[in-house]
């Protein structure tokens, strides 16, 4: 009982010692203030990605983030409207299978009473074609990489003064 009381009363001491620091570099990254550096964090890349990049690397790498992340939100947002029971109205294929008869979640892809392989291929078809026409700057008119609005879709955005756009994009990139 002695030892649990002398190693608690060690430990809690441990607290009030002052943290180490880590290594510091001199070296300037050429990225460190691109947009999406911000505190708490600043420009983090742990992997080391941008080691020796140069813009064009960064560019491609930014395009594919903002991407991503865009799948990713719609992903979640997708999977939380059907669990709360939202679903399209009607067949989902001719055999008289309505939206709300699948499970949600990872349920609808396998298991007893998920959607058909073909229906999956279509959703894999459907996929890879918005990646590969759809979700990009096809005319080139994009304000900065990640714009994918290509002349038609607009909700605003041009109505925005300079400083609101690079909050807004910070905002996209943080999320």
């Amino acid at each position: 009982m002695k030892l649990a009381v002398l190693a608690a009363l060690f430990g809690s001491a441990a607290a009030f010692a002052p943290a180490q620091t880590g290594k510091t570099t001199t070296a300037l990254n050429a990225f460190e203030s691109e947009l999406g550096a911000q505190p708490p964090l600043g420009f983090f890349d742990p992997l080391g990605l941008l080691d020796d990049a140069d813009q064009e690397r960064f560019d491609r790498l930014r395009y594919v983030e903002i991407k991503h992340g865009r799948i990713a939100q719609l992903a979640f947002l997708g999977n939380i409207i059907t669990r709360a029971g939202v679903h399209l109205p009607g067949n989902i294929d001719y055999a008289g299978n309505s939206f709300d008869s699948f499970p949600n979640g990872w349920a609808a892809i396998s298991g007893p009473d998920a959607i058909s392989g073909s229906g999956l291929g279509q959703i894999v078809a459907f996929v890879g074609f918005l990646e590969l026409f759809v979700m990009k700057d096809v005319t080139g008119e994009g304000e900065f990489v990640g714009d994918f609005r290509n002349g038609a879709l607009d909700f605003g955005w041009d109505k925005f003064d300079a400083e609101t756009k690079l909050s807004k994009r910070a905002i996209e990139l943080n999320n």
